[in-house]
């Protein structure tokens, strides 16, 4: 859905809720801590159906001038995740507003999850039998 940004002698500008979306996800994936996005059961469906969500794990409402986002993300084990949400925020906060003009009036931080290293680490390989 598109709505319009801002009318002027040229005419009008419009900006759609995926751009928006794609926006805010790739700077949320810019914060160190967060592994990924996670869209839910409904993301799971489309992806099984073959079609691709460009904007996982983000939701936007636009208006005229303002926007809601809610992200939810996967972080590493071990980070704090008050840090890492406050960063998210504002980091997507500050490039939402500047790449569109709008202002943005909430993100909402849900963590769907977290992230365990599979990988045995050296110092646990040292200790196996060969």
């Amino acid at each position: 859905m598109e709505k319009e940004l801002q009318e002027d002698k040229y005419g009008v500008i419009k900006i759609a809720d995926d751009v928006v979306a794609i926006i805010a996800e790739i700077a949320a994936k810019e914060i160190k801590g967060v592994v990924g996005m996670s869209g839910g059961i409904a993301d799971s469906i489309t992806e099984m159906l073959g079609k691709k969500n460009p904007s996982k794990g983000v939701k936007v409402e636009v208006g005229e001038k303002e926007t809601a986002i809610d992200l939810y993300l996967v972080v590493e084990y071990g980070a704090r995740i008050p840090d890492i949400s406050w960063q998210v925020q504002e980091n997507v906060k500050k490039a939402v507003e500047t790449m569109t003009g709008l202002t943005v009036v909430e993100v909402n931080i849900h963590i769907q999850g977290v992230n365990i290293e599979k990988e045995p680490k050296e110092e646990d390989a040292a200790f196996r039998v060969k």
